[in-house]
């Protein structure tokens, strides 16, 4: 809120300001106001810096400060850490994943700052200046999945350019699969172990990523080939890059590269399924995570064909694992209707379908809108603002700080089965 922030002397509004600080550290991307003519480059800086806190993560973060502070890490800390990273990573682990996760961050934000940097420069004639500062702008949005975007029509300008969408692709993809999953491929790369020997959720969220990013990409693309409003508007050639691009940024970045309001209604609830199940856990991403959806099928698969046990890749899944992935959807199912529920109060003159968009899009700190967001009313803004919060801290991880407070019972009640369907 303060005069340096923002390019209008009028100042700005206290809930327009609270929900893009929250929309940055959460890494959502929605806004309600016009990030490059509303703000500064101070304004913007500051946005930058909410994005990669909230990428790394407030308790990373917090617990990595404290490293440096003191070359070592206490106990509290590490539990800390461990439960914001992953339950697999050993607490011995901690300290070197956190190194790793900086790192990575760092080593994968320079190349594609360097390589969008590049091409505004040379190919859009940006200024030196102008130039560096957009490339690590978007690629820090990028790889923290935030979706912020220095134009005011996001990426819709560059739609058909493979050297900004590419970059920006890879930068999502790398950011959603999450620091488990990359931290165990560079480990085992290093011992020379095949992909046999890669644990359980590596291979879960490889082989999920794939399938959504993929799948999305050849469903979009089909139900949006001839509309006009979005891929049609290109020759036959140009259209595959763009589907290609939503399909991606869908899943949590929040970067588009066409019109979202004029996307078909069944395109509308393929692109709502993909935000809601997301990226890989433990990583920039928001949603219910890519192997908790997969977790879920599974369990179904088994159910129908009569089986005891849900596995996959030889492996048998825990009851616990099932317990945990039914309460994490659960829980984003009821945050995202009563959202939805509300938001129907506070504006009865938007129809239902974008309204669910923008619910769905807060809840799993995507950042996509079909263009209601300017226009909502201040109770909504308020709405949308908790739901952004309540996305990002995850129903999982205050469901289980809830678990660590009470004491395991001693003993069961006596069996019984109600009827089921």
């Amino acid at each position: 809120m303060l005069p340096v922030a923002q390019t209008e002397p009028g100042g700005t509004r206290f809930i327009d300001a609270l929900f893009t600080g929250t929309s940055a550290i959460s890494v959502t991307g929605l806004v309600t106001v016009d990030t490059p003519t509303h703000w500064t480059g101070f304004g913007e800086a500051v946005i930058l810096a909410c994005m990669q806190l909230g990428g790394l993560g407030i308790m990373t973060t917090a617990a990595f400060l404290g490293m440096l502070v003191s070359r070592r890490l206490r106990l509290r800390s590490k539990l800390m850490t461990q439960a914001e990273l992953h339950p697999s990573i050993s607490l011995g682990d901690v300290k070197s994943v956190l190194r790793f996760a900086v790192l990575y961050t760092l080593i994968v934000e320079v190349a594609l700052a360097a390589i969008l940097s590049l091409r505004f420069h040379f190919a859009y004639d940006f200024g030196a200046g102008e130039s560096i500062w957009h490339g690590v702008f978007h690629s820090v949005a990028a790889f923290n999945n935030a979706g912020f975007a220095l134009f005011s029509d996001s990426i819709i300008g560059f739609a058909t350019d493979p050297w900004i969408s590419l970059p920006l692709i890879i930068g999502t993809v790398l950011g959603g699969l999450g620091i488990p999953v990359v931290y165990e491929l560079s480990h085992r790369r290093r011992l020379r172990i095949g992909p046999r020997k890669w644990s359980l959720h590596t291979k879960m969220t490889l082989a999920g990523t794939a399938v959504l990013l993929f799948g999305g990409w050849l469903v979009l693309l089909a139900l949006e080939w001839a509309n006009p409003g979005t891929f049609g508007q290109y020759p036959w050639q140009d259209r595959f890059l763009p589907a290609f691009f939503q399909s991606a940024v869908l899943r949590t970045s929040g970067f588009n590269s066409i019109d979202v309001g004029q996307l078909n209604d069944d395109s509308l609830l393929v692109s709502m399924v993909l935000m809601f199940i997301g990226g890989g856990s433990a990583s920039t991403a928001g949603g219910i995570k890519v192997t908790t959806f997969f977790l879920l099928m599974l369990v179904i698969w088994a159910e129908i064909r009569g089986e005891r046990d849900a596995s996959a890749f030889r492996r048998r899944l825990p009851t616990t694992v099932v317990r945990e992935a039914l309460t994490v959807a659960l829980v984003y199912v009821a945050l995202n209707v009563t959202a939805v529920m509300l938001m129907q109060r506070f504006e009865p003159d938007i129809m239902l379908a974008p309204i669910m968009f923008e619910v769905v899009s807060a809840a799993a700190t995507v950042g996509q809108s079909t263009g209601i967001t300017y226009d909502l009313s201040d109770p909504s803004k308020w709405l949308i603002t908790a739901v952004m919060y309540g996305g990002r801290i995850g129903p999982v991880l205050f469901a289980t700080s809830l678990a660590i407070a009470t004491r395991k019972r001693h003993y069961r009640y006596p069996e019984t089965r109600p009827l089921v369907g």
